[in-house]
């Protein structure tokens, strides 16, 4: 069993309750092994070489993936989605839906996304930056969902693990967001 982790701020409740779920050593391990960015996590687990991850949603609609309902969501603004206003344009990399969200919603310039965004924004000033989880809003009225937790086998695991996460109010241990914190360069108050 191959999970795969996108290592964002965004998910990080998520990654406390994986650490004290009733798992296996070595699932554990393998969870923490298979890190990567949305867009690569797509590639892997189309390629079957994780079996399950939270993927770009735009890639969570291929047949061949079964979708829970758990992900990443925003319903205003979301700070780590953004497109730096008055630069060239420029997709980033590690996403997928962010790129063809900006492309829907016709803003040309630099896609930045997940904790890169989130401490350019808090750095330059919301001003630099359209947030794309608040216009898309704006303009539906409607939540966006950016990643959505897809798997290709052990399903009836998963299930029952998702339905567990979204059960249970995760409390994260002030260690853990000090190590993120000073790991992405962002206060903890700026986190929390």
């Amino acid at each position: 069993m191959i999970f795969g982790k996108i290592d964002y701020l965004n998910l990080l409740p998520f990654h406390v309750f994986l650490k004290s779920a009733p798992l296996s050593s070595q699932i554990k391990k393998a969870i923490e092994f298979k890190k990567g960015v949305p867009s690569k996590l797509n590639r892997a687990l189309n390629a079957r070489k994780i079996d399950a991850a939270v993927i770009s949603s735009i890639a969570s609609k291929k047949a061949n993936l079964k979708k829970l309902n758990f992900g990443i969501v925003a319903k205003k603004d979301v700070k780590s989605v953004l497109v730096r206003k008055n630069s060239a344009p420029k997709p980033d990399p590690a996403s997928a839906s962010s790129n063809a969200l900006a492309k829907v919603l016709n803003l040309n310039g630099e896609v930045i996304i997940g904790d890169r965004a989130l401490k350019a924004y808090l750095s330059e000033g919301k001003e630099c930056f359209y947030d794309l989880g608040q216009i898309w809003h704006e303009k539906t009225n409607l939540p966006f969902v950016f990643g959505r937790f897809s798997y290709v086998k052990n399903g009836s695991f998963y299930k029952r693990l998702v339905a567990k996460f979204l059960q249970k109010n995760v409390k994260i241990p002030n260690y853990i967001l000090a190590q993120y914190a000073k790991s992405r360069g962002i206060s903890e108050q700026d986190i929390k």
